[in-house]
């Protein structure tokens, strides 16, 4: 699998009810994670207004990584 990239845009890929995120929800990946060889990444979710509700840490195969695509003129 491919790593995934500092600031990259995902988005969760099932629910995580103990940390009240649902499927869908975006976040931003702010750090890259390495404890005993397990592999994970720090995600950043927020609201509209900028402030942080969650920071978690999850293994990359739990997240989509979104791509804006730029429509040419």
């Amino acid at each position: 699998m491919k790593p995934v990239a500092l600031l990259a845009v995902v988005a969760l890929l099932q629910d995580h009810p103990e940390s009240n995120l649902t499927r869908g929800q975006i976040g931003t990946v702010v750090e890259h994670l390495d404890r005993d060889g397990e592999q994970a990444v720090l995600v950043e979710f927020s609201d509209d207004q900028g402030q942080t509700y969650a920071m978690i840490a999850f293994p990359a195969d739990q997240l989509m990584v979104l791509h804006k695509t730029i429509e040419a003129a």
